[in-house]
């Protein structure tokens, strides 16, 4: 079966699907995107999602022009043409064809693409023994609004994660330029001190997560106190547990960082409840 994809209001085969040259999401990475997870045909969150977008179109000024899409409805008819019930989806926006100087006035459509692929989760036994993490040279500006969007101009991620894979770890943990906890290359982070979860806030230069959004709310449901605050480095290094989010690993324990073990080196229980929690709220969405 070919794969299928949405663009710009149209299912069609993706080796027949056509980017503009002139796009100026390829050319100046002037777009945003989403990445979602979907559980046996449901996926979970778009709403949310949807409202990250929307929210950060705003910053871009696409907001107006991207009005006219159901991008709701691009997201589920992408999973239902390619018959998934499991998968990973992306939704990307950019500012669409222009001119080739970087003046977004001569961008007139916006460009809608929806991608799904079959999605197979990590072992159960990667969930035991955790994600190995170092520590990034590079710094998110905490001040730049280009922190709280998921937008494409995505290099300093990808150039974060590249270096901790060829230091053998599975993820790179950011600090802002203020020396704080920022989060992980692909992913926000949550670390246990004293029984309490603490996760850097969104002024430290972080990405809103869906996914640390829901593990706060749950974790406050449970009655565990939580902390939204600046964080120092060693305080990650003096935690008692720790993990690391997003919408396709969930809640997945870090139990390594810098070479040295977090707590026992170990996923903590606090980690185990919240990560049984949300596979539970899952579940229920499916309902």
């Amino acid at each position: 079966m070919a794969e299928i994809v949405y663009l710009n209001g149209q299912l069609v085969p993706r080796s027949k699907a056509k980017l503009s040259p002139f796009d100026h999401g390829f050319l100046y990475g002037y777009g945003l995107f989403e990445t979602m997870r979907a559980y046996n045909g449901h996926i979970f969150r778009l709403d949310r999602h949807l409202a990250r977008l929307r929210h950060s179109a705003q910053s871009l000024g696409l907001a107006n022009k991207l009005a006219v899409f159901d991008l709701e409805a691009a997201c589920l008819e992408t999973l239902k043409a390619n018959k998934l019930k499991d998968a990973r989806l992306r939704l990307t926006v950019s500012a669409g064809e222009g001119d080739m100087a970087p003046d977004s006035s001569t961008c007139s459509n916006p460009t809608v693409l929806v991608t799904a692929r079959n999605l197979v989760p990590l072992p159960p036994e990667k969930y035991e023994s955790g994600f190995k993490a170092a520590l990034s040279p590079l710094r998110h500006n905490s001040q730049s609004p280009l922190s709280r969007l998921k937008s494409t101009c995505y290099m300093e991620n990808i150039l974060a994660r590249m270096a901790a894979r060829a230091a053998g770890c599975d993820e790179a943990i950011l600090l802002n330029e203020q020396g704080y906890l920022a989060e992980g290359s692909t992913t926000n982070i949550f670390l246990v001190s004293k029984g309490e979860l603490i996760t850097p806030s969104l002024k430290s230069g972080v990405l809103p997560g869906i996914t640390r959004e829901t593990v706060l709310e749950i974790a406050r449901s449970l009655n565990i106190k939580t902390q939204e605050r600046q964080v120092e480095l060693k305080e990650l290094d003096e935690a008692e547990e720790a993990f690391v989010t997003n919408s396709i690993l969930e809640l997945m324990p870090l139990t390594w960082f810098e070479n040295k073990p977090i707590g026992t080196g170990k996923p903590g229980q606090l980690t185990r409840e919240l990560l049984t929690a949300y596979r539970k709220l899952v579940e229920e969405a499916l309902q």
